[in-house]
């Protein structure tokens, strides 16, 4: 205690950073697992129209 001042306050400033580097990762983190779902989302509902469309053209070419 005798080398540190009452108002020595660096360990609140290290404790500060590490949660806001907490902070960024766990937002990163959320918006890149939202980002890799969204991709998801889109590739399935493009290969869902892709199959529709595939199968009219079935359709189409055997009343033909």
């Amino acid at each position: 205690m005798a080398d540190r001042s009452w108002d020595d306050d660096s360990e609140y400033r290290e404790a500060v950073q590490q949660a806001d580097r907490a902070t960024r990762f766990g937002w990163t983190a959320i918006a890149g697992t939202t980002g890799v779902l969204g991709c998801v989302l889109i590739a399935m509902a493009v290969m869902c129209v892709v199959a529709v469309v595939a199968c009219l053209y079935v359709v189409a070419t055997m009343n033909s």
